[in-house]
Parts: C-alpha cells; structure tokens; sequence
C-alpha cells in the first residue's frame, strides 16, 4: 500500500533537532574541548544546537540598474 502524498515529509532530515544522541554529545563536547574522558557520561553537560536559518537571496536587479547608469 502506498501512502498520501499530503503525509510524506519531504525536508524531513534537513530541519535541526532539539536533542542529541549521546555519541553526537561526546563529539560536539570533544570539539569544545569539555568533555573528559575518565568523567561518567551520565551527567554531561548540556550542548548547545545551533538552529541553521536560511538566508533569503537578494535580488539581482538592483546590480543590474547600478550597471547600466
């Protein structure tokens, strides 16, 4: 059986999610350099996820009058 066109997710792993798997936790911290490793993994620290907003092109219009005069 196939399924609905409207119930389909088709930028489904392109938005960023909340929460991190513990392994994504590990590298990011290993980045930040805050992760030890002889600590438990039990109580790390909280990582911050960057939210990645897309920027709006500019319109090529303006650079095309600025050209011409």
């Amino acid at each position: 059986m196939t399924m609905d066109q409207s119930l389909k997710v088709k930028a489904g792993a392109i938005r960023s999610r909340n929460v991190l798997t513990r392994a994504e936790r590990i590298a990011r911290l290993k980045e930040l350099d805050r992760f030890d490793e002889e600590n438990s993994v039990v109580g790390m620290p909280k990582v911050r996820v960057v939210k990645v907003s897309l920027k709006k092109k500019k319109k090529v219009k303006k650079e095309e009058e600025g050209d011409k005069k």
